[in-house]
């Protein structure tokens, strides 16, 4: 199976970058095909703890080429700062390729998405404030500066004229903010493209190349299914498509070059921001996951809000991405409790309209009055770290993943049972 996508199945912060770190092993080319400095994966290894934010978590190994895709926005300030921080690690970054076709990340995207945000007030989005929305929103109106424009300082001051005038009438007359100033950005910038230079390729043609010769493939996705900009719980999405089939448009393949995708999901729920969240859970409960799990964002530091097990939810990712294999990661956050609750349907009850959902609901106005059904389980007590194998899992924890399998349709592949890289049963 040389090309292989994996995903995330719920609101991110699934555990894609450890599912990732495994796969790599066995891998030549990891391929970042979405999203932005929104995102981050950690991973846990031998040599420490890893954030990354925007280089592909195969980074690690030194036989992998770590690309990121034309379908993913830049900030060269944080890309250079991963570099460094790499580096200072004993890094030397020397198998990190990046697109000459990616877009990116100007500083007016980022003021601007902090002053749209501050402006909507209690109607906010919830977004990380990275400008990730505002630059795809130009790449879109053709109004983008790319990576491969870094190349060319006349051509990248003459877009930079163009797109700061108007940015900085929109920042000043609108949002009574400050503007940006042209000659600093100009110099800020050539300085990036000194550093990141060495980097740039036709990385469509590298993983064409890597896939012709049957080498391994990773195309790596960031955030999940559900802040989809189609098919997540609008508005309160992210601005690019996490789900499976961007991995092409990202990374520049055809569809027929993919043979597995893998999807990420959490054993029990979590997202983060504003919107809808049916099974989410307060008090002590919910504490227990964020505690337990260490429940707080990668890249923003915010608490992550959690909840049960949604299989509506599961099964919603399983078809729209065309799944053909899961990975359960945070299974040992499960470890201690009574009982465990799984929903595997929604009750919809709203202006004298009832009924019961084992799909996901087909309007967002539906699915925000949607209540969760639940199947009991019963917990287990043991500390599952050390388990390797699936008959080292206790009979509720086996109970619990063959009810998961059987409800999403698709058979579990991989279950991490602690953060560090080794602590996983491979099925």
């Amino acid at each position: 199976m040389p090309a292989t996508i994996v995903v995330g199945t719920q609101w991110g912060d699934e555990g894609k970058g450890r599912i990732i770190d495994n796969l790599a092993e066995k891998s030549q080319m990891v391929v970042r095909f979405q999203g932005g400095n929104n995102a981050g994966h950690t991973i846990v290894n031998e040599a420490g703890e890893f954030r990354f934010h925007l280089v592909p978590s195969g980074i690690l190994y030194p036989q992998v080429t770590a690309v990121v895709g034309n379908g993913v926005v830049i900030d060269p300030r944080v890309l250079c700062q991963e570099i460094d921080a790499l580096r200072a690690r004993g890094f030397d970054c020397a198998n990190l390729r990046i697109s000459g076709n990616a877009h990116m990340i100007m500083p007016y995207h980022i003021l601007l998405d902090a002053a749209h945000e501050t402006q909507l007030g209690r109607r906010k989005i919830g977004t990380t404030r990275r400008g990730i929305g505002p630059a795809y929103t130009d790449k879109a109106a053709r109004l983008g500066i790319r990576v491969q424009d870094l190349a060319d300082k006349k051509i990248l001051r003459q877009k930079l004229d163009t797109a700061i005038g108007e940015k900085n009438d929109l920042l000043e007359k609108v949002y009574n903010s400050p503007g940006v100033d042209p000659f600093e950005v100009m110099e800020q910038y050539a300085c990036y493209a000194d550093k990141l230079s060495p980097y740039i390729a036709d990385t469509s043609l590298l993983i064409d190349k890597t896939l012709k010769r049957g080498e391994q493939v990773l195309f790596e996705g960031a955030q999940g299914t559900m802040l989809d900009i189609d098919h997540g719980t609008y508005p309160f999405v992210t601005s690019s498509n996490p789900i499976a089939g961007a991995a092409c448009v990202g990374a520049g393949v055809g569809p027929t070059a993919i043979n597995e995708v893998i999807g990420v999901c959490k054993a029990y729920t979590t997202r983060v921001g504003e919107g809808p969240f049916p099974t989410e859970l307060g008090g002590a409960l919910g504490d227990h996951f964020v505690n337990k799990g260490a429940e707080f964002g990668t890249t923003t530091g915010r608490k992550r809000r959690c909840g049960w097990l949604d299989l509506v939810v599961l099964k919603y990712a399983v078809r729209l991405n065309g799944l053909t294999g899961l990975a359960i990661t945070k299974l040992d956050v499960l470890s201690g409790l009574d009982q465990i609750n799984v929903c595997s349907m929604y009750e919809y009850d709203h202006d004298g309209i009832r009924d019961n959902f084992t799909d996901f609901p087909p309007h967002q106005s539906m699915f925000y009055h949607c209540q969760p059904v639940y199947q009991n389980l019963p917990g287990w007590k043991e500390d599952i770290s050390g388990a390797r194998k699936l008959d080292d899992l206790p009979v509720e924890a086996r109970d619990y993943l063959n009810l998961v399998s059987e409800e999403a349709g698709v058979p579990i592949r991989i279950v991490s049972v602690g953060p560090g890289r080794d602590e996983v049963v491979e099925m």
